[in-house]
């Protein structure tokens, strides 16, 4: 979901500074505790006075986010599905590059008729390719040259790794020509991070 705040959570008596972040089925906290409340725990969620409270099995949490309190209650009982997070439209053309999932690509084709699993392509919307070490990111140049001035290269990597992280993929990302708009949980395993054409670059052809 992407939702990522700093606020002051109160649980069990404590109250606590950390960082709050909305991931696709569970609410993450970090400060001087932790809490990790998955959407299936949650017993009841409301909103109030800048107040996001979550009811769980462990007891109420309180969550001061402010004016972000109604989005984030909304976010929780009305989840967006894992295509709409990714921006696939009816008229996009997609590629599939390195992904086994077939699971995957039904939901693409259930969106847009124009899906291609295993080639590269041209003019495209968007990419969804899996990098799994330092030296797939070699492969950024050419996903930044498939696809059209408005549209982004979707980078998957196996969650976890200490020697393939996020910060990797920005940098050769930007070495690339491209910049980093936007992170999603794409599953369990696997992390997103989306990366378009700066708008400086952009008019230059092949694009639209």
């Amino acid at each position: 979901m992407g939702l990522e705040k700093e606020c002051v959570v109160k649980f069990r008596g404590r109250s606590s500074t950390g960082r709050a972040r909305l991931e696709e089925k569970l609410l993450d906290f970090n400060g001087t505790f932790r809490l990790k409340i998955p959407f299936v725990a949650m017993m009841s969620v409301s909103a109030g006075q800048g107040i996001l409270r979550i009811e769980f099995s462990e007891g109420t949490a309180e969550f001061h986010l402010e004016a972000q309190a109604e989005k984030w209650k909304q976010q929780i009982l009305h989840p967006r599905s894992l295509i709409d997070k990714l921006g696939v439209k009816p008229s996009h053309k997609v590629s599939v590059l390195g992904l086994n999932d077939p699971s995957f690509v039904e939901l693409l084709r259930g969106r847009t008729s124009r899906v291609s699993v295993g080639r590269v392509g041209r003019d495209l919307d968007l990419v969804f390719v899996l990098m799994k070490d330092r030296g797939d990111l070699v492969r950024l140049a050419a996903m930044g040259r498939s696809i059209n001035d408005s549209g982004g290269v979707w980078v998957l990597w196996p969650k976890g790794r200490k020697a393939f992280r996020e910060g990797n993929i920005r940098a050769a990302g930007s070495a690339a020509g491209l910049v980093d708009v936007k992170v999603v949980s794409f599953s369990e395993t696997l992390s997103g991070l989306k990366m378009v054409k700066p708008l400086a670059k952009r008019g230059s052809g092949g694009g639209r």
